[in-house]
């Protein structure tokens, strides 16, 4: 019986690996996403979106540098 998983074997990089790598960039990209969405609502003068925009934005920069620091320590180690 064959898996139709990919564990690495196509991509070289191991599941854990390569999810940690997919959260960091969702991290990112969501942030810059945010930015312009921040942005539309200060054109609506919408302080209240503005602000939760503003937290959902800290928030996804918090994952990626939490994210980008286990990367950095596992691809130094090892």
């Amino acid at each position: 019986m064959t898996s139709t998983t990919e564990t690495g074997d196509v991509t070289g990089t191991r599941d854990k690996d390569y999810d940690l790598i997919w959260f960091v960039e969702a991290c990112l990209s969501n942030a810059l996403r945010l930015e312009q969405y921040i942005q539309d609502a200060e054109r609506s003068k919408d302080d209240e979106i503005v602000e939760l925009f503003r937290k959902a934005q800290a928030d996804s920069r918090k994952g990626a540098e939490l994210g980008k620091q286990l990367l950095r320590s596992r691809l130094d180690g090892g």
